[in-house]
């Protein structure tokens, strides 16, 4: 059983820049399969945006999504877990928070996400959580 965030995070995350647009981020979201997306300037983890961001913010508020970039609808008080800290600390930051994914960090850069998916098939593969975590969505 895995012990470590490095031992079950998705290295090598899906990175925008602040001035992306909503419309790319959101193109980027459904090309790639992905409920997040990093978002980083000069290299340095500068926030995280979900679907669920993109929607109950800008879109929500009618802007145009050509126009309006990913730094209005990003969080940017971010919880966050280093590589080397165990997954216990990393479900508890998840749970205080009520979070389903943070950025893991080195130096002030991502270098992966953990989510609630990823925790859910290593704590126990059979549960419901971990079916949906590794199911293709129906398009």
């Amino acid at each position: 059983m895995a012990r470590y965030v490095r031992d079950i995070m998705t290295a090598a995350p899906v990175t925008v820049g602040p001035h992306t647009s909503v419309a790319q981020v959101a193109r980027i979201m459904r090309d790639r399969d992905l409920g997040a997306v990093l978002v980083t300037d000069d290299g340095r983890l500068r926030g995280l945006v979900t679907d669920r961001d993109l929607v109950v913010r800008p879109l929500a508020e009618g802007v145009d999504p050509e126009e309006t970039t990913v730094a209005r609808a990003c969080s940017e008080d971010l919880v966050t877990v280093r590589p080397d800290d165990t997954l216990d600390l990393a479900v508890r930051l998840m749970r205080e928070h009520a979070v389903r994914r943070v950025p893991v960090i080195e130096d002030e850069h991502a270098v992966g996400v953990l989510s609630l998916g990823d925790v859910a098939l290593e704590r126990d593969p059979d549960s419901a959580l971990a079916d949906i975590a590794v199911a293709r969505p129906h398009t």
